[in-house]
């Protein structure tokens, strides 16, 4: 993120411009009395967004690995489940002219196949695990467009994946159980990078591999595998935390006839 476009005297940041206009549209949209927490956590999501792209945290991640895969931990695993559980739909869509509004409303419709659970998890675990292939992430370290495209992407697709692991809607797709067996597996598949950074004899990318000096003075091999213990920790953490809760709310008293009546119910379209 974190492209600059020059006007005639001074800068413009076009992520800072969207995430303000994001802050200012589901501040318009609001209507009578809302949990306090709703926003709290709209915000937090935004914040958590800034934090990544546009902080010392994006400062240090040419330089250092492990800030880089915080970067993307903050991208992937923070701001997502915050923005959702604010509930910003339809907020951020109710200020608008309804010239505006109806091709927003078409656009999000047209994306209906690839938000189910299932394209949706694949999407989130192919595009997280792809863009860690030694190529593609010394392509963005390269180019900062492809690097803005990597984190869109990061973003976009952890959306459509935690909508379904934290949903707040009254009829969740997935069932408790099924939630929980979907965090699961995302879990498995960030432990899998992990590892294959971990256990790496060597440095798999040439970008920090080439450094001459890294802040603290780490070896390349020593900052890829503290970026491993961040994806195997940190980044397990919110799904941990989903899952147990998905795996209670199955587990307790009561959750074997919400599963009928679940299932009863039609599906939303």
């Amino acid at each position: 993120m974190g492209v600059l476009l020059r006007g005639e005297n001074w800068p413009v940041e076009w992520p800072l411009v969207g995430i303000a206009a994001a802050a200012l549209l589901y501040r318009l949209g609001r209507l009578g009395t809302e949990p306090v927490r709703r926003g709290a956590c709209f915000y937090g999501g935004l914040l958590t967004i800034v934090l990544a792209t546009d902080s010392p945290v994006d400062a240090y991640a040419d330089r250092l690995f492990w800030v880089h895969m915080l970067q993307h931990v903050l991208l992937t695993m923070v701001a997502p489940p915050l923005l959702l559980l604010g509930r910003p739909w339809p907020r951020v869509v109710r200020p608008l002219a309804l010239g505006l509004r109806r091709p927003l409303v078409r656009a999000l419709g047209a994306c209906h196949p690839v938000a189910a659970p299932l394209p949706a998890f694949v999407l989130f675990n192919g595009v997280l695990l792809g863009w860690h292939v030694p190529a593609l992430f010394d392509l963005t370290l390269r180019n900062q467009v492809v690097h803005d495209l990597e984190h869109a992407l990061f973003l976009g697709t952890a959306l459509l994946f935690w909508t379904h692991l934290a949903p707040t809607s009254r009829r969740p797709r997935l069932s408790d159980l099924r939630r929980a067996a979907y965090g699961a597996g995302a879990i498995l598949a960030g432990w899998g990078l992990a590892l294959v950074l971990a256990l790496s004899r060597h440095p798999l990318y040439a970008h920090y591999a080439a450094l001459a000096h890294r802040p603290g003075g780490l070896s390349a091999l020593a900052d890829q595998q503290v970026a491993a213990g961040i994806m195997w920790v940190p980044a397990s953490i919110p799904l941990t935390v989903a899952v147990f809760v998905a795996a209670y709310r199955w587990l307790e008293p009561g959750s074997a006839r919400r599963a009928v009546v679940h299932d009863l119910r039609p599906r939303e379209t």
